[in-house]
């Protein structure tokens, strides 16, 4: 059978495939141990009673930090006392863009926006049994601070750090604002709408560069922003608790079908949709991510379809999707990985006394990185396989639209055809399919 790219070649320009959004996730893991946020209090030697102003006292120095920063950089500092997500029409990220159009800042801090939101931390309580204060794992809302940057590599990205213990830190780029910045270094032009390519000179040069991506020693870069932003992180390090360790909390890949118009995407998007709608069963979400179908499997299984400004298509399987979507020209396939459980990673394992490479069930760390974007890749070429199936009707819509409306020949109109009334007879001997 055909693959989906050489049925569409005459449309296609290319395809290009590309991490898009990803979320990392910092943890001073050595806190979270049983203990591990006690033994530190005795080691700065700070007593229980004392706690509140403790973590006040490092609360107000890094929000005195961050300020500097902004001070420093010439940047503001806002409060924002309404949250700010896509729910509600307008994000950080669209705020912080504005910021940066209108001031022309093209490298360094964009903006440091502070925020109250909900956070797991650390708690003081006293227990009547023993009469003894003890810490206990608690919700509760503190302030985060989120650091906009226009970084020479990664374009537009941000930092979410919880300014209360145990300091969470949230780290987010964008593949596609990285491979831009790569195409600008290198001359290569291209066509960009919103956050997809719809065209690049040398397509198969930026499909290297990608490949590139994926092979980033993130931890280290990570390092050099936890050391610059959490003024604290030096202090736990040297009580003896290490750093930080890094995970992927959520990590996108796209793969791109670039049409040569909307016009011709446009085509044969409702018949795409309509197959991935009416012909993707439990068993197919199930094999696009890898898995089997068998009595023991738990979880929900789902296909929603979304239609607003333009077609889009969610499969989901335990925290993990397969989507489809249209972004101007480009036909968007896009598995979003949260629960990287669900997949194996070959790693070295003991069994007793023995050694061995072992299919393993993948953790989140930052070392699996590239682990991720394989499965990820493989699951998108699932999914173009099933799409390669898709009867396309949207040429034979088009001659029958054309056969229904009338026209003008020589002066004189001529009705179109009622499809219902014509015989096949009679449509084949129309002067208006030549």
């Amino acid at each position: 059978m055909a693959s989906f790219e050489q049925l569409h070649a005459d449309r296609l320009i290319g395809k290009l495939e590309m991490c898009d959004r990803i979320l990392f996730k910092g943890h001073l893991t050595r806190l979270y141990w049983s203990g591990g946020f006690l033994g530190l209090m005795c080691a700065l030697r700070v007593k229980l009673k004392e706690f509140k102003k403790f973590v006040s006292t490092t609360t107000e120095g890094i929000v005195e930090h961050a300020k500097e920063m902004a001070a420093t950089a010439g940047r503001p500092y806002l409060y924002l006392d309404r949250p700010m997500t896509a729910k509600t029409g307008r994000t950080k990220e669209d705020y912080a863009r504005e910021i940066a159009e209108r001031d022309g800042i093209s490298e360094g801090l964009v903006a440091v926006f502070s925020t109250l939101e909900p956070c797991s931390s650390f708690q003081v309580v006293g227990n009547r049994a023993t009469h003894h204060l003890e810490v206990r794992w608690a919700r509760r809302r503190c302030l985060f601070l989120y650091f906009y940057f226009m970084d020479r590599e990664f374009g537009l990205m941000h930092v979410r750090l919880q300014t209360w213990f145990p300091f969470e830190m949230q780290i987010y780029v964008n593949g596609h604002e990285w491979l831009a910045r790569q195409l600008d270094r290198l001359g290569i032009g291209y066509e960009r709408h919103a956050n997809a390519f719809a065209s690049i000179d040398d397509l198969a040069r930026a499909q290297r560069l990608c490949e590139r991506f994926f092979h980033i020693q993130w931890h280290r870069f990570f390092d050099v922003i936890a050391h610059r932003l959490n003024v604290m992180r030096s202090v736990i390090e040297q009580a003896g608790y290490g750093g930080y360790s890094w995970s992927v909390d959520q990590a996108e890949l796209s793969t791109d079908l670039l049409y040569r118009s909307r016009q011709t995407l446009d085509e044969v998007a409702p018949d795409l949709c309509e197959h991935a709608v009416m012909h993707t069963g439990p068993s197919d979400i199930l094999r696009f991510l890898d898995r089997k179908m068998h009595g023991h499997f738990t979880g929900d299984l789902t296909t929603r379809l979304k239609r607003q400004d333009c077609i889009r298509i969610k499969h989901t399987m335990r925290r993990n999707a397969v989507k489809m979507y249209v972004k101007g020209s480009v036909l968007r396939i896009e598995t979003t990985i949260n629960n990287p459980r669900e997949f194996k990673v070959l790693r070295r394992a003991r069994r007793g006394r023995e050694i061995a490479w072992r299919w393993c069930p993948m953790g989140k760390g930052v070392a699996n990185f590239h682990r991720i974007t394989e499965v990820s890749r493989q699951s998108n070429t699932r999914y173009l396989e099933a799409l390669a199936s898709a009867e396309l009707k949207g040429e034979a819509i088009k001659h029958l639209d054309r056969l229904c409306r009338s026209t003008t020949e020589a002066g004189t109109r001529h009705s179109g055809f009622t499809v219902a009334r014509c015989t096949p007879q009679t449509l084949a001997n129309s002067s208006l399919l030549a």
